[in-house]
């Protein structure tokens, strides 16, 4: 898991600096979001073409597969023919529809591990304070492991720990000033985003982050479904999302820090409203009709290397006075 320890390190600048400037950690999300999907619209880029060149093909793979239907080898090999021939990778676009994952992973782990992966306080002052926390009678830290960060964080906001000599010790003032300010900031809209709708159970309000995440989910999948819909059913990869993300998404947002899911949320919206407006510009009718653009172009292309030489009547075997031959450039 270093990786993703590290991946939420780096991920942890970008949310404390847009934090450092809004002091909400919510608005610091939605922020760092739009950050992240103009990072990404490149590769989003690529796999709409992805997509949209695949499911034009629908048609020829149909009779590739009902010719070779008794000869599964012979299928494949014509199948990567017409994709050579097409230049479309049809998976293209599995890729790309991985590194939101690793994105995601990168936010949870800046958000379980605030102190040290958002705020960049180094470890060994964030295990002492944790180890001195455990000592105070009433304080005792009897949460999982992966949130003490989160709990000590807590502190800050609703004691008067910050004041006591030993925190001043293992922390400086300037340290014990961000830590207090960056605890006050995850009240978005009048949510908690430390909070875990887990611990709160299914009949509390804090359960519509699962169930946004879901439907975010699948709002966003069914879209793409809908503008990409051959394609959509002929990768395997990008079948699986439209049924597992969603529900792997619920589950997520049930089971850690509400700020992830809320993360969640917000990316699915923007890639939803993302999915709209590139289906609108490389729908696979855009992508067949440029592709036909290109063929006729290498036509002209070939039909310009030809030229056509006047041969007088009597040279020829023609039977018109002013017939022509055409000739190819040497």
């Amino acid at each position: 898991m270093q990786i993703f320890g590290f991946l939420g390190s780096l991920l942890g600048y970008v949310l404390w600096g847009a934090f450092y400037i809004l002091k909400d950690f919510g608005l610091s999300i939605i922020v760092f979001s739009l950050i992240v999907k103009i990072l990404m619209f490149p590769f989003s880029l690529k796999q709409q073409k992805s997509m949209a060149s695949t499911s034009r093909l629908s048609k020829k793979q149909k009779e590739i597969q009902e010719k070779y239907k008794n000869n599964r080898q012979k299928a494949q090999e014509e199948m990567a023919k017409l994709y050579e021939k097409e230049g479309v990778k049809p998976t293209g676009g599995c890729l790309t529809m991985l590194v939101p994952m690793l994105v995601l992973f990168g936010v949870f782990y800046a958000v379980a591990y605030p102190i040290t992966n958002t705020l960049h306080i180094d470890n060994t002052s964030v295990n002492n304070a944790l180890a001195y926390v455990n000592t105070i009678p009433g304080y005792a830290m009897d949460v999982n492991p992966t949130y003490q960060q989160i709990s000590l964080l807590k502190m800050f906001s609703q004691s008067d720990i910050a004041s006591t000599a030993a925190i001043q010790n293992i922390f400086t003032a300037e340290q014990i000033n961000t830590i207090t300010m960056f605890s006050n900031g995850f009240n978005t809209f009048g949510i908690n985003l430390f909070a875990i709708p887990q611990e709160y159970g299914f009949f509390h309000p804090m359960i519509l982050f699962p169930v946004l995440c879901f439907a975010s989910n699948v709002g966003s999948q069914l879209i793409m479904t809908r503008i990409n819909k051959n394609q959509m059913q002929q990768q395997g990869c990008m079948k699986a999302m439209i049924y597992i993300l969603p529900l792997f998404s619920a589950y997520i947002a049930y089971v850690v820090p509400a700020a992830v899911a809320f993360y969640w949320i917000i990316s699915s919206v923007i890639s939803l409203i993302q999915s709209i407006i590139l289906g609108k510009l490389f729908s696979p009718a855009q992508m067949a009709a440029k592709a036909e653009a290109r063929h006729a172009a290498l036509l002209f292309q070939e039909e310009a290397k030809v030229e056509y030489v006047y041969v007088p009547h009597g040279l020829t075997s023609g039977n018109n006075e002013n017939s022509k031959q055409k000739k190819k450039k040497k």
